[in-house]
């Protein structure tokens, strides 16, 4: 009997119920304890399978071959020569293991230079569709018209008159303006509470727009719904589904609605109803805007450009091109800027007559600008990243930083009030107020509510906070 794993006669033979085969005892218990399988046939094998076997006591004869010097040298001889032999065989394979792995290192660095080339096709393919002019609507009562090149068109003499007599007209009486005798104080801000909690069925809506009176707020949901709550009457007026995707964002126009959705169209409506539909952008639209002049709409999309609208006519004005993707935007108080924010961090502002870049501020943050907005006195800018817990106030006339306000929870919506005294914030966390005395040039908190919000909007004379809940519910905060 000869051991199937050494080759030898074994002192101590068991034998395999798997494989029948004949062991030495202790080199198939090491197997069994490193392998725990028949070293034949691979079968699972423990040492309560092995049989042990019987043989007779016997003193082996030395081999006629190791009885001289001779006969041991030249065995020595013979098993120099086995080794040099299994040397070379060894070193045989090693060279075509090494050849293989250079080979298989030769195909791997291959395909990813094929996959790199082509991510960067990809890349270039997208950036491309991003600037191919789209379709526009042309028409009211949602009916499509005759398709317009709008790829970054000049602005007509009629439109550039009405932005300018906008910007004449606001900034002149800007400075003069006083805050109005019924207007909220700090100290009654500081006594709001939750008085009022709305249910409603839009579930998974982003934004809260108010209209000029601070009466009725505009919010949408994710499954193309759309609805106006009456603060007044403590309820929702109107309720409908505009069948154009997720709603991202909301404004109004005068006395219609105007909304941004996942499907890259920007739909106007009245009392509900679609009146106007341009499909401009390649891509989701992410955000719209009310120019103050309250006929000229802009909406940013992630195809990494920003559309003018004209609504009384229902057409696309231009298409401007950056170099992001735009995640939100709005106009300045004398409707002559426009604030875009990015994907990267970093807010982009346009001269609107000109459709040309009129400065950039840097990223705050390494994170998505979630809000934008200005005071009513034109000089300030607030602005929001993604995930962030603070607020960025940028200085218009200095263009740079001037402070930061930390919020203690991550910001999703920020609105200034109308006096420019007041900035509200909300998120996961809170509603936040923060407040600016020109006299002490410095900074304090009035309110700070635990509400759970994405959105939030002052209300008429800054009598109350409207709140968009996470849950899609309407939270009203006021004395």
């Amino acid at each position: 009997m000869l051991c199937a794993i050494s080759g030898e006669s074994p002192q101590q033979p068991v034998a395999s119920r798997k494989s029948g085969n004949v062991f030495e005892n202790r080199l198939i218990e090491a197997y069994i304890s490193e392998n725990g399988t028949d070293p034949v046939n691979g079968e699972e094998l423990t040492t309560d399978d092995l049989i042990e076997l019987k043989q007779a006591r016997a003193v082996k004869p030395r081999p006629p071959t190791l009885t001289s010097i001779p006969a041991l040298l030249s065995t020595f001889q013979n098993e120099w020569d086995a080794i040099i032999l299994e040397t070379f065989q060894l070193k045989q394979q090693l060279a075509e293991t090494r050849q293989e792995l250079s080979t298989a290192l030769y195909y791997n660095d291959s395909a990813q230079r094929v996959i790199s080339r082509l991510q960067k096709e990809r890349d270039d393919a997208r950036d491309a569709l991003s600037r191919v002019t789209v379709s526009g609507t042309n028409g009211t009562n949602g009916t499509h018209g005759d398709a317009m090149q709008v790829d970054e068109e000049g602005l007509s003499e009629s439109v550039l008159a009405r932005i300018e007599a906008t910007q004449q007209k606001l900034s002149a009486t800007r400075r003069k303006r006083s805050v109005p005798p019924e207007w909220a104080t700090g100290d009654t801000i500081a006594t709001y509470q939750v008085k009022e909690t709305i249910e409603s069925s839009f579930t998974g809506a982003k934004s809260l727009a108010v209209d000029f009176s601070g009466d009725f707020f505009l919010c949408g949901d994710s499954d193309g719904g759309m609805g106006i709550y009456d603060l007044k009457n403590g309820s929702f007026s109107t309720k409908s589904n505009l069948g154009a995707g997720a709603v991202l964002d909301g404004t109004w126009v005068r006395d219609k609605t105007a909304v941004a959705t996942s499907s890259g169209a920007v739909v106007v409506a009245l009392e509900g109803s679609a009146e106007q539909k341009w499909h401009q952008h390649a891509g989701a639209a992410t955000a719209v805007a009310a120019h103050p002049c309250g006929d000229i709409l802009a909406s940013v999309g992630v195809d990494k450009s920003y559309v003018l609208y004209d609504v009384q006519s229902g057409s696309a004005l231009t298409q401007v091109y950056t170099d992001s993707e735009l995640t939100t935007v709005t106009f300045h108080p004398d409707g002559h800027l426009l604030a875009l924010g990015t994907s990267s961090g970093s807010i982009k502002l346009f001269d609107v007559k000109t459709s040309q870049i009129a400065h950039t501020f840097p990223a705050a943050a390494n994170a998505p600008i979630s809000s934008l907005s200005f005071s009513e006195n034109g000089t300030w800018l607030a602005s929001a990243h993604e995930g962030q817990t603070s607020v960025t106030i940028w200085d218009l006339r200095k263009l740079s930083q001037l402070t930061s306000l930390e919020i203690g929870t991550a910001v999703s919506g920020i609105a200034w009030d109308y006096t420019g005294q007041y900035l509200a914030a909300c998120g996961a966390g809170a509603v936040v107020v923060s407040a600016y005395d020109k006299k002490a040039k410095a900074w304090s908190e009035p309110l700070r509510k635990a509400v759970n919000a994405v959105d939030v909007q002052w209300g008429a004379n800054a009598q109350s906070l409207v709140a968009l809940t996470i849950e899609g519910a309407v939270d009203v905060l006021r004395a």
